[in-house]
């Protein structure tokens, strides 16, 4: 178990963790913008964590406290809601972490609720589409080029041409667990070039080329 405390308006900057995780708020809040958009995340909600997800956090004035769990028996789906009994799970966290994981797992309800700002909206385009033309994008909502990066990384911490590629690469690594065909052809079907490009971008993000990934 792992209580984290942070003071009020303190900011993480964008940042990576390889294994996943959930983060359950027990007091204050924040605001986390990651690889699944931008939450408002206030005591008794929980966010779910894949491995090699990144995301930054800028706190309330209250500040917070955050329990850390391991991510016990859940997929890369449903990451953001509510747990009613907040102080049930962190008792049980001073015991056996992985019991509190599973309580909270077994607690959990998903919301769909996420911040709706245009880059907001760009965000989940570029995880619905890796395929994407941004300056089509910023032309279509009437948004400059330079605004659009700047506006994004303000957000994000990121650049969006960066956002993307990093998306690409997960959404890479959670299909190759069982992979049959080729790695050209998994490059082709999440965006990359070639199969080249896909290998740079994995071992970027994990330190591993993508056949160490194969199960």
């Amino acid at each position: 178990m792992a209580i984290s405390v942070h003071r009020a308006f303190e900011r993480i900057a964008r940042h990576r963790h390889d294994e996943g995780y959930v983060a359950l708020v027990l007091a204050g809040g924040y605001v986390e913008a990651g690889d699944r958009g931008r939450l408002r995340v206030e005591a008794g909600q929980a966010v779910f964590h894949g491995a090699h997800e990144s995301h930054q956090n800028e706190f309330f004035r209250a500040g917070a406290r955050v329990l850390n769990l391991p991510a016990i028996g859940r997929d890369v789906g449903d990451a953001f809601g509510q747990v009613d009994d907040v102080d049930a799970i962190a008792r049980l966290a001073e015991r056996d972490p992985r019991e509190a994981a599973a309580l909270l797992t077994q607690a959990f309800r998903p919301s769909a609720v996420r911040l709706n700002d245009w880059p907001d909206l760009l965000a989940a385009a570029l995880a619905a589409d890796p395929n994407l033309g941004l300056a089509e994008w910023a032309d279509t909502m009437g948004i400059a080029p330079q605004s659009l990066s700047r506006g994004f990384h303000r957000a994000y911490g990121i650049a969006p041409k960066r956002y993307r590629l990093e998306l690409r690469t997960l959404q890479a690594l959670r299909r190759l667990p069982g992979w049959q065909g080729s790695m050209a052809t998994l490059a082709a079907e999440t965006g990359f070039a070639d199969q080249a490009h896909l290998t740079r971008a994995v071992v970027a993000l994990t330190g591993r080329t993508p056949t160490r990934w194969l199960g």
